[in-house]
């Protein structure tokens, strides 16, 4: 059988793969709250109330990179966006390890900045250089951990959020030289850019563009498709978050990070992705189990791979990256956290 002789698809079934393929989020939201209805009804009024907390409690980041998104593409600024980041690529991956330490975002409000970054065709070693360091460390979080664990210990993590991305970020760039990292980003992700090959030629940008009528439509349309994109992801992630909360008890996350030698770390780091403590709920957590005997590095490398790989982060980067991309992200988190958690504890026991 040839394949013009193949049969070809109705419109029923057209209309169902479009529906299965661009909504897969909701479908899987629409489930959960089903089975969740019928198994614990009265789990349903919590996990949806901590879906919609989380969700407005990262709405100024999501409100600002929507709108970010969307004026770059309206006024063309998203060309010169994408060309800032061409150039040295070590300058590149250094700037973008040094401004993520600077940010105020987390894990989860990094997202809807990285999704904006890489649809401007920026390239993706500075982006995950960016994308490391930037849940680990912001000034605000350097107040409070100093506060709460001690200056040595924000000074650290402060260090470590720096190396995770350069490392993160020269890690990338190497694949790429390789040729191991074409074309990252899903379909209908930006424009797939990966180490800047594929950013438009630039025009001459129109800062004013609400006087242009087609302008101001591409606003509105990039604003759209952005918010749903992060909304059905995030609201998913949220969700699944609220389950973790409810049926897995905090003492099964915390009994096996105490003790000495590299067992605490591996179990830190490896309990940290899934972790359901935000970077500033973990600092009290962590300073108590610290003052039980558990080893500074182990509660290092739970903070970082917590912080770079919670669950929620993870899933959003699953829905802009093709597989490779999320497999090496989670690779260079995981070793990240475990190397520079082992490495705190031999600073610690100096």
């Amino acid at each position: 059988m040839t394949e013009h002789s193949l049969p070809q698809p109705g419109p029923v079934q057209a209309a169902m793969g479009h529906l299965w393929n661009k909504q897969r989020p909701w479908l899987a939201f629409g489930l959960i709250l089903l089975v969740l209805a019928v198994t614990d009804p009265a789990q349903l009024g919590p996990s949806l109330d901590k879906v919609t907390g989380a969700l407005m409690s990262i709405a100024p980041f999501l409100g600002v990179s929507i709108v970010m998104a969307a004026w770059a593409g309206a006024t063309g600024a998203d060309n010169l966006i994408a060309r800032a980041f061409t150039g040295a690529p070590m300058m590149m991956i250094a700037m973008g390890a040094l401004a993520g330490g600077l940010s105020p975002f987390c894990s989860c409000g990094v997202i809807p900045l990285i999704a904006a970054l890489l649809a401007m065709g920026v390239p993706l070693a500075p982006v995950m250089a960016f994308w490391l360091a930037s849940p680990l460390m912001d000034p605000s979080m350097f107040v409070l951990t100093a506060g709460v664990l001690g200056l040595e210990f924000a000074i650290a993590k402060t260090l470590i959020a720096l190396a995770m991305g350069l490392g993160g970020g020269l890690a990338v760039h190497l694949l790429i030289q390789a040729g191991a990292l074409s074309d990252p980003l899903r379909p209908g992700i930006g424009n797939g850019g990966c180490g800047g090959a594929k950013i438009r030629a630039p025009k001459p940008p129109v800062w004013q563009f609400w006087n242009d009528p087609a302008r101001r439509l591409k606003f509105r349309a990039e604003a759209v498709k952005t918010f749903l994109f992060l909304l059905k992801w995030l609201s998913l992630a949220f969700l699944l978050e609220s389950l973790m909360l409810a049926y897995i008890p905090a003492e099964l996350v915390t009994q096996g990070l105490g003790g000495a030698g590299l067992a605490p770390i591996a179990i830190a780091t490896v309990v940290g992705v899934p972790a359901y403590f935000n970077g500033y709920a973990a600092l009290p957590l962590i300073g108590t189990l610290i003052s039980q005997g558990m080893q500074p590095g182990a509660g290092m490398a739970f903070l970082v791979a917590g912080g770079v790989t919670s669950l929620p982060a993870a899933i959003a980067v699953w829905a802009l990256v093709k597989f490779r991309v999320f497999a090496l992200y989670i690779g260079l988190s995981l070793g990240g956290a475990f190397v520079t958690g082992l490495a705190f504890h031999l600073w610690t026991a100096l």
